[in-house]
């Protein structure tokens, strides 16, 4: 069978559905390869290296359409095209079912089998093909470097001769894959981070990346993330008041608002109401990474950029990842090879369409003349993470008797280790020779101490595995040191090389470490 792309018509487009890497991919699993001429000419990808990879170059798109039994594409195919399909075809598209109802009855007519890449389901085994998430982490990058190309300062806070600069407040509203992208840009540039999202338990991953989690004060049922297949659901009026009345409160404050609140086949909720865009300081930015569903903002036009009267930029545009054509176009070619390889278990340049197949019944929407959209439930649900309470933060009084608990409990730790070991000191003198006591007590006065001097400094300045290996070189130049002076050149010697080799150890020890942490500093 012979698998092809054409060349994108929707306007501004620049991705590609197949690059010369992912046709050579596609070959090994017995599949001939064409693809329009110019089709990845906005993405970097010449004919001549399609060509070079195996690939046929056809000079039409009615020429590529006839011409193949599989079509890959990346935008949502237009009446025109779906025409073109005829009953031994497949197309592998993004098609949003949910709000195409006139193309999937176009496609069910023509008998062809269409899957949907945004109904990969989102389990395990299924990542691999999840262009959903691999376009989102392009759109969540790229929404910060546009809003920081509309922003007049700095991300990062700087002090300099001419005077002090303080960093950019950003917020991002929803913790997806697009979110946390967001997240780890914006961290990465230096600003001060907060978050927001209905699910508390991303809060984890959002605090690990820097950024601050935004909770509010209301106490609702957590949703179950294998149940809403790791996306957020509708909330409840109740919450929906107390998450506008946070974000009142913090408008005044943010200097870049990025939304990405998307809910599975619905209009995209309004969170960024009116109110808050004229509470916003002038200069400020926010990016509408839902603008395509209609916006998570009030004033976002989709694909625009409008500039309110107090001075706030609201950016819709919905082709992010095509800005970033020739990255979108390798990973969501990658995404293609995936769901490729999956329908052809064979390896011999053949379709198996598996029904049976959680993730190919998933992404079919039209199958053998028949609508198979919306999919029923996976067999395989996502996995939930695990449901946290959100700390409880302790008062003065509360801390304060911690504190001393934790002092009793080792105060009383140290007092009994002392005690015994003063007990096994007794019993040994009664019976060992005085020679063997001197040496007993430099082993367990090195031991004792070496181990508390170095055990106790902070992890920051090493890491707990040089911790381990600095305690015992510790324990080596105590007893070194007491023993240096025994007055035998032999111990001398031995003790000198002892010492010198264990301060090598604890001296390149600290130096890795420090090394180690200077790859994680901002510069």
């Amino acid at each position: 069978m012979k698998i092809g792309t054409p060349k994108e018509v929707e306007k501004g487009e620049a991705r590609v559905a197949m690059t010369p890497d992912s046709a050579r991919q596609l070959q090994k699993l017995g599949y001939e390869c064409a693809i329009e001429t110019g089709a990845g000419a906005q993405a970097g990808f010449a004919d001549a290296d399609y060509e070079a990879a195996g690939v046929e170059v056809l000079g039409s798109a009615d020429a590529l359409w006839s011409a193949v039994d599989i079509i890959a594409k990346v935008r949502i195919p237009t009446s025109a095209e779906l025409d073109k399909l005829t009953a031994d075809k497949t197309l592998i598209t993004f098609f949003n079912p949910g709000g195409n109802t006139e193309g999937l009855e176009q496609a069910k007519a023509k008998g062809a089998n269409v899957i949907a890449m945004e109904m990969v389901p989102r389990i395990s085994r299924a990542q691999k093909m999840d262009a959903l998430s691999s376009m989102a982490n392009i759109a969540g990058y790229r929404a910060v470097i546009e809003a920081g190309n509309n922003f007049g300062r700095f991300f990062t806070g700087q002090i300099t001769a001419a005077g002090k600069v303080p960093p950019a407040k950003v917020l991002v509203v929803g913790a997806g894959v697009a979110g946390l992208a967001a997240i780890g840009t914006s961290t990465s540039l230096g600003a001060i981070t907060y978050a927001f999202d209905v699910r508390p338990e991303v809060a984890e991953q959002v605090e690990s990346m820097g950024a601050e989690f935004v909770y509010l004060d209301f106490e609702e049922e957590q949703q179950d993330g294998a149940a809403t297949g790791g996306y957020a659901s509708v909330s409840s009026p109740e919450f929906r008041e107390a998450q506008l009345a946070k974000f009142r409160e913090l408008a005044p404050e943010i200097d870049i608002v990025i939304t990405t609140a998307l809910i599975p086949n619905r209009e995209a909720p309004k969170l960024w109401l009116e109110d808050m865009v004229k509470a916003m300081k002038p200069g400020s930015v926010i990016v509408d990474l839902a603008a395509e569903k209609g916006g998570n903002v009030e004033g976002t036009v989709m694909d625009e950029k409008v500039v309110t009267d107090n001075g706030v930029t609201i950016i819709g545009y919905t082709d992010f990842p095509s800005r970033m054509a020739a990255q979108s176009s390798t990973l969501y070619a990658t995404n293609i090879r995936h769901m490729m390889a999956d329908l052809t278990p064979e390896k011999d340049g053949q379709i198996n369409h598996n029904m049976e197949d959680d993730v190919i019944r998933g992404a079919t929407v039209t199958y053998q003349g028949e609508i198979t959209f919306p999919p029923p439930p996976p067999k395989v649900a996502a996995i939930a993470a695990q449901k946290k309470e959100k700390p409880k933060e302790l008062t003065a009084e509360e801390k304060r008797a911690q504190e001393i608990a934790a002092f009793k409990a080792q105060t009383k730790s140290q007092v009994t280790l002392l005690a015994v070991g003063a007990a096994v000191m007794l019993i040994i003198g009664a019976f060992a020779p005085a020679s063997f006591m001197q040496h007993f007590i430099v082993f367990a006065l090195a031991c004792f101490v070496g181990f508390q001097v170095i055990w106790n400094v902070s992890h920051s300045l090493h890491t707990p595995l040089m911790a381990v290996t600095n305690a015992i070189s510790g324990i080596i130049i105590l007893g070194a040191l007491l023993q240096v002076g025994s007055g035998s050149w032999l111990v001398m010697l031995l003790s000198a090389i002892s010492i010198l080799i264990a301060t090598i150890n604890i001296v390149g020890g600290f130096m890795v470490t420090r090394r180690m942490l200077a790859m994680f500093q901002k510069s």
